[in-house]
């Protein structure tokens, strides 16, 4: 199970291994996504086997909830270590350089403000594009 997937357990998105890869990817083309209520689009349409549609996940009510019950004040809208410390996931340089590597986020030095700042979008528009409901103003 790779970093991405965790923070996708977390979250309870309903990705397998196989989803997940597909989402780094950023394919996106054999899972069915219903996003905004517009109808779900698959392979099957293009003659390919049938996806299930991935079920909406409303990224940030579930944030903020987390962070209401949480006794540290994390700002997890700005801090990729406060959103992965929220989720209760490694922080660590080395949790992040490995997360880093999986979403193919090369900005900055390791452990950066640019690359922290770059790993928080990455995370938060990998989520959007596969089903999470993440505001625009956050991506």
């Amino acid at each position: 199970m790779g970093f991405f997937s965790k923070i996708l357990d977390k979250l309870g998105f309903d990705a397998g291994n196989n989803k997940v890869d597909e989402m780094l990817k950023g394919t996106g083309t054999s899972t069915a996504t219903v996003v905004g209520g517009a109808a779900p689009t698959s392979t099957a349409s293009m003659g390919g086997p049938a996806a299930v549609p991935m079920k909406e996940v409303d990224v940030v009510a579930q944030l903020d909830a987390k962070a209401a019950a949480n006794s540290q004040k994390l700002n997890w809208k700005t801090s990729i270590v406060d959103l992965l410390k929220l989720l209760d996931l490694d922080s660590s340089l080395a949790a992040r350089k490995e997360l880093a590597g999986e979403l193919n986020v090369r900005a900055g030095a390791d452990g950066s403000a640019e690359q922290n700042m770059a790993l928080h979008k990455a995370v938060l528009a990998k989520l959007a594009a596969n089903g999470g409901n993440v505001p625009k103003e956050l991506l």
